[in-house]
């Protein structure tokens, strides 16, 4: 027999994350290791851990993920994004409680791009009449 998995892709800013959500017990996995070894701050496992409080299906999924690119709050923003929508697949009738809470949404904001004739995106030098 074969075991179901359901697959969701999150984005946030430059991270990518491919999220697996398969029937166990709660079990958490990132690029191999357990979410709260990957990511050691509270707040980002937290951030990742949204889907399923929202949805109180915490102890009903066991999450495999893969994520890449960006920073460790980019990676926990995607992390939660690709779980949303693996959630959604694996049963679509949480779609409404994950939509008012936002997660299903991919967040638009990046980093500006830089201008030339400036420093950084806005940071101009110093400016002197002489």
């Amino acid at each position: 027999m074969a075991e179901t998995k359901f697959y969701g892709t999150g984005r946030r800013k430059n991270a990518i994350a491919k999220v697996w959500v398969k029937p166990g017990e709660g079990n958490i996995e990132v690029n191999k290791k357990s979410v709260e070894d990957y990511f050691g701050k509270k707040t980002l496992v937290m951030v990742v851990k949204q889907p399923l409080d929202v949805t109180s299906t915490e102890a009903k999924y066991d999450i495999i993920a893969s994520v890449h690119g960006g920073g460790i709050s980019g990676q926990a923003g995607a992390v939660r994004h690709g779980l949303s929508r693996a959630l959604v697949e694996a049963d679509p009738e949480l779609r409404p409680a994950l939509k008012a809470a936002g997660f299903m949404t991919r967040d638009p904001r990046m980093k500006e791009r830089r201008k030339y004739g400036l420093k950084k995106a806005r940071k101009a030098s110093q400016f002197s009449k002489r």
